[in-house]
């Protein structure tokens, strides 16, 4: 069954427009704004979850987790209401099996009605909510997203340098629930601890990085009018510097991803060849500029010692791409044999529900596809594995036709979602939250 979108009666002819007096004519007349708002507050969220449990109210931090959860639920059922979702194969194959998965967990599995509710939702509200925003948002949407998003990247960056150069000790590297030891994560080097940022952990800092590298080779790409090149600059050199500072390998490749998508479209309309020789000299200015400063100096020292010593062991990016889909797809079909026929019950293998099971975590496998498996068992869990990346090729085809006639923004979003929609940790907060963020605006870039 395909996906269909009826023609939305938001803003559709008039992206000649400016940025700013497009959004303010959608913010006074649009008749999505509830759930546009809705949207740009799971967003925002998103960002900024991890700054109230660390923070703002560190006493609420284990609510707070699920801070996100009543608005995709709200969303979900309003856009129901309003008939403007289209139940397709996708979002009805995952609520299927979050349904099937709670009795399922209840009388074969870890036996946990909470747990099982917990694990259930991701299926039930967060999944859908992908449909949802690709319903609701038009392009001009979509891109004055990625506009925040570029301008939240250069405070951001700061944050990150802070808590680089910082004891564990101090307010900027503050733990969940205002705990002392701090927030950073062991896996560093030359004794730094990767930093968090704004996020409850540190893969939710590389996570929104890399997003934001999609919209930032964008823009340099667009047309002027789209952004402050001054603000461009700015956030390109905080995506270069945020490289060695989050001390992370997987920001590292997903960055080269996004400039290799990047030079195939350049490749393919060689009107771009001149924009994305400006986006390179961007990118040499700003390493010129930071190779002068000390601290960069000293974070590429720590990043460089990383990266060589998790090379060595794991491999560079061809082994990195391969464990994650050939190798992570066959190990979790074999592990999936030894679990029981109905899996060990839903929810079980998040942090969460580990807790509320066993007082501590429940590691069912290190990747999301043996998760999955391992909860639902092997049948369920391949239908979700295989409605995951067929909503991925499905989001590919479209974006690539975009590409053919010279539309570039789903492309460089795809560079991005290729990774995360297929094989995000869903049952970790901020990855799932990007996986619906970046589901969703695929679609709504995508659509006509």
């Amino acid at each position: 069954m395909e996906i269909h979108f009826e023609k939305s009666s938001g803003i559709n002819s008039e992206n000649e427009l400016p940025l700013y007096e497009i959004w303010a004519k959608t913010k006074k007349g649009d008749p999505n704004k509830l759930l546009k708002q809705g949207i740009w507050a799971y967003f925002l969220l998103l960002i900024f979850e991890g700054a109230l449990r660390k923070w703002v109210l560190p006493g609420l931090s284990t609510p707070l987790l699920l801070i996100r959860d009543p608005i995709a639920i709200g969303l979900v059922l309003i856009a129901a209401y309003r008939r403007l979702l289209t139940f397709n194969f996708y979002m009805s194959g995952l609520i299927l099996i979050g349904i099937v998965a709670i009795y399922t967990a209840i009388f074969a599995g870890h036996g946990n009605l909470i747990v099982a509710l917990y694990g259930a939702r991701i299926f039930i509200f967060h999944f859908p909510l992908i449909f949802v925003i690709g319903r609701v948002f038009t392009r001009a949407d979509v891109e004055y997203l990625g506009k925040v998003t570029t301008i939240l990247v250069i405070p951001l960056t700061i944050l990150i340098a802070l808590q680089f150069f910082t004891p564990q000790s101090s307010l900027v590297n503050r733990g969940v629930g205002g705990n002392m030891e701090g927030g950073g994560f062991n896996g560093g080097a030359m004794g730094f601890l990767r930093p968090s940022g704004t996020f409850s952990f540190t893969n939710g800092s590389s996570l929104f990085f890399s997003f934001s590298a999609t919209f930032i080779f964008y823009f340099w790409l667009a047309p002027k009018e789209k952004i402050n090149r001054f603000l461009l600059i700015a956030a390109t050199a905080g995506l270069v510097a945020s490289i060695p500072l989050s001390i992370s390998r997987s920001l590292f490749f997903q960055i080269i991803i996004t400039l290799i998508f990047a030079l195939i479209a350049v490749s393919r309309k060689p009107k771009y060849i001149g924009k994305m020789m400006k986006a390179i000299a961007g990118i040499a200015v700003a390493l010129a500029i930071l190779s002068q400063i000390g601290f960069f100096k000293t974070s590429m020292e720590a990043f460089t010692e990383r990266f060589s010593g998790a090379n060595e062991s794991e491999g560079g990016l061809n082994g990195v791409l391969g464990d994650r889909y050939l190798n992570g797809f066959v190990g979790s079909i074999l592990s999936g044999t030894k679990v029981p026929v109905l899996g060990y019950g839903i929810g079980m293998g998040s942090s969460v529900g580990g807790m509320l099971l066993t007082g501590d975590t429940v590691r069912i496998s290190e990747d999301d596809w043996g998760r999955e498996i391992g909860e639902l068992g092997l049948t369920m869990g391949l239908l979700v594995i295989l409605i995951r990346v067929g909503l991925t090729l499905k989001v590919a085809v479209g974006s690539y036709r975009k590409l053919v006639k010279g539309d570039l923004l789903p492309w460089l979003i795809l560079s991005f979602a290729l990774l995360i929609l297929p094989q995000g940790e869903w049952a970790q907060p901020s990855a799932l939250g990007f996986s619906v963020l970046v589901g969703g605006l695929m679609l709504a870039s995508t659509k006509n």
